[in-house]
């Protein structure tokens, strides 16, 4: 038994790591298919994208329909992640730079323990208050590093905000939905959800793709098949087999990678005081992971018998 549950837990690991490269990538190609096209109907073609490809994936493999109970979730989810998260991040990734959208955006586990309070009852410790301070401080900073853009920085620190706020909420609807419906199911049903909800940008995308070059086009074609279908899939499948907190952790090496590829790619390194913010950020989500260390209890003082 103890080797079929370590096997999971290594399956688990490794769709977690396929995530996280996946995502990390994503950052870099929605700032290089930017310059194409606008926040909505980048999000619409990505989305598209992924459906299509999802929905064949599922109709050759013959899982169906995800479950009556799947479909809250599913919903939410898709609205909220496929939906409100690509658009508010595409258009965030105007005013920041790849990197420091990552960092802002790796708030989300934050959030996540903030809504565990909230929905789930389990209390605000006082280590998750001060992460919480510790984090959106470091999100104001990252806003001033980008000084230089007026408002318009702190509208792309604002919208980041809204995708991870948008992230979180997501994830906890999506943990219980897994437990009705597969990882394919769901990941499909919310990418299928999150495109009705973009249609309105349809029009955007035919009139900017058709005059666009074919690097960005196939930006979103890849963003489409592989942080998308791919990746929330194997997101899903991680999910399932774990807690939300400890998938909120893998993401914690997100903005390192963005970084390095953004490096790579575009050229593009964040200031430092852009850094400082989003160490800030990544601290104060430590600070909410963490467990103070509890001395063992003292034995009961030994009363002298007088008897």
């Amino acid at each position: 038994m103890d080797r079929v549950v370590g096997a999971g837990d290594r399956r688990a690991l490794a769709a977690a790591a396929v995530t996280v490269v996946l995502w990390a990538s994503a950052f870099v190609f929605i700032r290089a298919a930017g310059a194409d096209f606008s926040p909505g109907a980048l999000a619409f073609g990505r989305l598209l994208t992924a459906s299509v490809a999802l929905v064949v994936i599922l109709i050759v493999t013959g899982e169906g329909m995800p479950a009556r109970g799947a479909w809250r979730g599913i919903l939410i989810s898709g609205v909220l992640w496929f939906g409100v998260y690509m658009v508010a991040l595409n258009w965030g990734e105007r005013y920041l730079d790849a990197g420091t959208a990552a960092m802002v955006i790796n708030i989300g586990p934050v959030l996540i323990a903030l809504l565990g309070g909230l929905v789930l009852g389990e209390g605000f410790p006082s280590r998750l208050m001060a992460g919480i301070a510790v984090s959106f401080g470091g999100a104001i900073v990252v806003g001033l590093s980008n000084s230089g853009g007026g408002s318009a920085a702190i509208l792309g620190v604002v919208l980041c905000l809204t995708a991870a706020a948008a992230w979180a909420i997501a994830v906890v609807a999506q943990k219980p939905t897994l437990a009705h419906a597969s990882a394919l199911q769901v990941t499909t049903g919310g990418c299928v959800v999150g495109t009705i909800a973009c249609v309105p940008f349809a029009g955007q995308l035919v009139s900017e793709a058709a005059v666009a070059p074919l690097s960005s086009t196939l930006s979103v074609i890849y963003l489409g098949v592989f942080p998308t279908a791919l990746a929330f899939t194997t997101w899903a499948y991680a999910l399932a087999r774990t807690t939300a907190g400890k998938m909120g952790v893998t993401t914690y090496v997100v903005p390192a990678l963005v970084v390095l590829m953004s490096w790579i790619a575009l050229r593009e390194v964040p200031t430092p005081l852009a850094v400082v913010g989003g160490l800030l950020c990544l601290a104060g989500v430590a600070i909410t992971r963490s467990r103070p260390t509890e001395p063992e209890d003292a034995p009961p003082p030994r009363i002298p018998n007088r008897t």
